[in-house]
């Protein structure tokens, strides 16, 4: 068999096992991850299926067919379905000129990013329209987006960065999203652990990631916490380096949904009259909040994992999780490294973490939850 580089990790009473063919992160029984130790050493599924069938009490034969799907489920390359763009930047030609040019300011850095259409602009602007500058000369870095032959491209610091066809929109925004945090902290793509679909709150000290399905709260209660002493790192894309595993600043403003207008309006006077953005693709309508961060480059260990929820009328609760159940809501929309070495450090980190669940209803009691997670009071 084909050598294939593994890493594994003991969790509670599994392992969570790395394949670096396919940077797939998958949770196995104990048994299972040393039946694939014992392969990945060349040892015969003959030799391997003697001692599982004396240990599980089972017939060879039966210990054998299982070894051997095994194999062919976890070693065997997959055939994807999905076509990928192969549009490149050799036969295309960049805009002369552009509908659109924006300059932003994240701290003492600058960039222009030019737009050609306002579809192109409506993918990318709002969540950055509070960093929004006067023109200027001289600038630090230049973004330039445009969409041609049904592909939308980038391109930074005039280098080809990639394009993506009208269904993959989200990969082109994270990937915007992770040269804008490239540049803003001056670290490459390998120098970064992933990005987590989250909400990432600090009290100055320490970071935290609020984590959940659409609709749970996560921003919400991102903005009720801003404004009783917390400071919002980042919202929807958090960035985690790599070197010492710590949360990054992301410098996007907070999306606030229809439905929390109410809850938010009172605190926050000026989403009564900040623009709505209807996002078909995404079904939902939202405003955007401007974070109280003063220091986008901010960056600040992280220990602990909230799987938040508001739920009507629920109440208050708040309670450790088992970490492999807290692994398998993280991993599908997160992105990781690659790398082998950013794999290992991602596996010791989330190792270390605290995992909860918190629901509640009561706005000033997740609040006060939150402030004892920060203390370890929980």
């Amino acid at each position: 068999m084909k050598s294939i580089k593994t890493l594994y990790k003991v969790i509670e009473d599994k392992t969570i096992t790395w394949f670096e063919n396919t940077n797939e992160y998958v949770v196995l029984e104990n048994t299972t991850a040393d039946i694939l130790k014992r392969l990945s050493k060349g040892i015969s599924v003959e030799v391997i299926a003697k001692a599982l069938s004396k240990k599980l009490d089972v017939p060879i034969e039966k210990a054998e067919d299982f070894i051997l799907n095994l194999k062919k489920n976890l070693y065997e390359p997959k055939n994807s379905k999905k076509k990928a763009a192969t549009n490149d930047d050799r036969d295309i030609k960049k805009p002369t000129t552009y509908q659109f040019v924006t300059f932003y300011k994240i701290n003492d850095v600058i960039f222009k990013i030019s737009y050609l259409n306002d579809k192109e602009r409506s993918l990318i602007h709002p969540k950055f329209e509070h960093l929004v500058i006067e023109a200027v000369e001289k600038f630090d870095h230049e973004f330039e987006v445009f969409i041609s032959t049904n592909f939308i491209f980038l391109y930074v610091n005039k280098h080809y960065i990639g394009s993506w066809n009208h269904l993959d929109v989200h990969y082109f925004q994270g990937k915007f999203s992770m040269e804008f945090i490239q540049k803003i902290h001056q670290k490459n793509e390998e120098e970064w652990l992933g990005v987590f679909h989250a909400s990432a709150i600090s009290n100055g000290k320490k970071s935290m990631l609020f984590l959940g399905d659409s609709g749970n709260g996560k921003s919400t209660s991102l903005a009720l916490l801003q404004a009783n002493g917390f400071t919002c790192l980042a919202d929807d894309f958090v960035p985690v380096d790599a070197k010492n595993q710590e949360v990054y600043s992301f410098p996007a403003a907070i999306s606030i949904k229809q439905n929390s207008l109410k809850t938010l309006m009172p605190i926050y006077p000026e989403l009564a009259t900040s623009k709505e953005y209807n996002f078909t693709r995404l079904n939902k309508v939202v405003r955007y909040l401007k974070p109280n961060n003063t220091d986008f480059f901010t960056h600040l260990p992280c220990n602990d994992l909230v799987f938040i929820k508001y739920e009507k009328d629920a109440k208050l609760s708040c309670k450790k999780i088992s970490k492999i159940d807290a692994f398998q809501q993280l991993i599908p929309d997160s992105w990781l490294s690659p790398k082998k070495e950013n794999a290992q450090v991602f596996l010791d980190w989330f190792g270390g973490l605290h995992c909860y669940q918190l629901t509640y209803s009561n706005n000033e009691e997740m609040i006060k939850t939150v402030s004892n997670i920060f203390k370890n009071d929980v």
